[in-house]
């Protein structure tokens, strides 16, 4: 039987290219935005590092933080000016890079995207950006908040592999650091490794290739050719 393979992610901050090269290669990609979001520091669902001047450096979106415990599709951004920090940020180190120019408009608007909830903002951004890559959405993206599951960790991800009608599980790097593989072959779940290997691209402004920044700088250095 031929797999069908669910990945599960929580909803990025205008992520890395690893990140949608696991939504092009999986039949259904679930986003786990009901899970508790971290009480204390950034976490890759407010910041993401881009290139400025040459090193690799956080741009952050300030959330609010509530007393107690709180999900992700919970959390909402301070009213602040945050998105015009980005884009002068952006403008500052990108504008001479070769496709700036070209997907300014589109980047820009994205940041400027007036939504307030952090998950659904950073879905709007990640699947925009799919569409301009040319990467297929239609009936793949799914929300772990549209189920009624109360399980975790490891269940919870053998549940949501379950019930988008998937038999095999795709896991990204360091998953064996906190996911038990014995317990998905148990359940009838073929575990799979993404195995992403980062392309190394012209890039713009750097004297040695920085990997993992946010898909905006691919896009400005390499424009939707991925």
């Amino acid at each position: 039987m031929q797999n069908k393979i669910c990945a599960i992610h929580q909803p990025n901050f205008f992520p890395w290219l690893g990140y949608f090269d696991k939504i092009k290669r999986c039949d259904k990609f679930v986003v786990l935005d009901n899970v508790q979001y971290q009480k204390k520091g950034g976490t890759w669902s407010n910041r993401v590092a881009v290139n400025i001047q040459g090193e690799s450096k956080w741009l952050t979106a300030p959330i609010n933080r509530p007393s107690g415990l709180w999900d992700i599709n919970e959390t909402s951004f301070q009213s602040n000016n945050w998105r015009d920090k980005i884009i002068k940020t952006l403008q500052a180190n990108y504008s001479k890079a070769p496709f700036f120019k070209e997907n300014r408009d589109f980047i820009f608007e994205l940041i400027n995207f007036k939504e307030n909830n952090l998950s659904k903002y950073n879905l709007n951004a990640i699947v925009e950006i799919c569409r301009y890559l040319n990467i297929e959405i239609v009936d793949k993206l799914v929300l772990s908040s549209d189920y009624n599951f109360s399980s975790s960790s490891n269940e919870l991800l053998i549940d949501l592999t379950r019930i988008t009608g998937c038999n095999a599980y795709m896991a990204g790097g360091g998953a064996s650091d906190y996911q038990n593989i014995n317990l998905f072959e148990k359940e009838g779940i073929d575990f799979i490794y993404q195995s992403f290997e980062h392309p190394l691209y012209k890039q713009y402004n750097t004297k040695e290739f920085i990997k993992g920044l946010s898909i905006i700088d691919y896009i400005f250095n390499c424009g939707n050719k991925i």
